[in-house]
């Protein structure tokens, strides 16, 4: 008797076929497949189709913003937050993030606050987003940000970041690029200080490291791993391992640095714990004034399977004759 009253209920809710009519919405337009989404918390989605690529942190009291994680299709970041061995004094390692060991001697890159001690420490503070632009194979957002001194509150840099993710032919990778406009508050200069450090790091996840994971680092020269590579002149490097226990779960990230940028090749300061960045002003101090803007491009390619060199140099080719971002742009 209870399965028949059950039965007859659900008979009786039963909901009739789905029917729609789109003649009384005659001018609907076709959805972006890339959207970038506005979210609480100075937060950004970049999806494609609904399911996020990355993230986009632009928190103002931050010490910098970053973007967090960085997915294929498959489910895990290919990027992660901190070093695996080294939480403590490591931990600005922010998954992909921009900043550089010292501006005019003032140190973006460690995550220790300024107590008016011997070392000078500054902070990326976001001061608003300057647009967002969805599209049918990209998806961009800018942002205008001020590089300061934390002991006075100095504004040393004043920068228009530009990050954009586009999808590829393949659908199954994608870039994400990232331009960079500095320039200097008016009567000013500063100088990014020759070092190592900077400007865009990636703290890969810990199974694509090659002491943790057993991944791989190759670069353009078909050097292979941190003792061929480090500090060694590249247009690229690509950092490729397991992701997943899956069959085809291997996935990784190849660093593109653009020919304008300065020093291009430019050394890359690579790690076998998951570890790159190419190096801004390893080879020579920048000066940057209030009328001439210094700009910085890149892009991160993240795609699935071990890339090969052919295919590295073929997407670095491609990424290079994209038109560079417009900075002036409105939304």
């Amino acid at each position: 008797m209870r399965t028949l009253t059950l039965a007859l209920l659900c008979s009786a809710l039963a909901l009739p076929a789905f029917s729609q009519d789109t003649s009384t919405i005659p001018n609907t337009k076709p959805v972006p497949r890339l959207q970038v989404l506005p979210l609480p918390d100075s937060q950004a989605s970049f999806q494609l189709d609904g399911k996020e690529l990355t993230r986009f942190h632009f928190d103002p009291t931050a010490k910098r913003p970053f973007w967090y994680p960085i997915q294929t299709t498959m489910a895990p970041s290919l990027v992660r937050m901190g070093h695996p061995h080294d939480p403590l004094t490591h931990r600005h390692h922010y998954g992909v993030w921009m900043t550089h060991n010292s501006v005019s001697g003032v140190n973006f890159w460690a995550d220790e606050k300024d107590t008016g001690g011997k070392t000078e420490y500054g902070s990326i503070r976001v001061q608003g987003v300057l647009g967002l632009w969805d599209g049918e194979d990209s998806a961009s957002m800018m942002t205008l940000n001020h590089w300061v001194s934390e002991r006075d509150q100095r504004i040393l840099l004043l920068e228009k970041r530009h990050t954009e993710a586009k999808l590829l032919p393949d659908a199954t990778s994608w870039l994400l690029i990232i331009d960079s406009e500095f320039t200097a508050p008016k009567g000013q200069t500063a100088t990014f200080d020759k070092s190592n450090f900077g400007l865009l790091g990636v703290r890969m996840a810990k199974q694509l490291g090659t002491v943790d994971g057993g991944g791989r680092i190759l670069n353009s020269e078909g050097q292979i791993n941190e003792a061929e590579i480090f500090e060694k002149p590249a247009r690229w490097c690509d950092y490729s391992g397991r992701l997943t226990n899956d069959e085809k779960g291997f996935a990784g990230i190849a660093l593109f640095n653009h020919p304008q940028n300065p020093y291009n090749p430019t050394d890359f300061h690579v790690r076998k714990d998951g570890w790159m960045c190419p190096c801004f002003s390893r080879n020579g101090a920048l000066t940057v004034n209030d009328t001439t803007p210094l700009r910085g491009r890149w892009a991160l390619w993240v795609h699935e399977g071990v890339a090969s060199k052919e295919k590295c140099e073929e997407m670095w080719q491609a990424f290079c004759k994209l038109p560079v971002a417009d900075m002036a742009k409105k939304p």
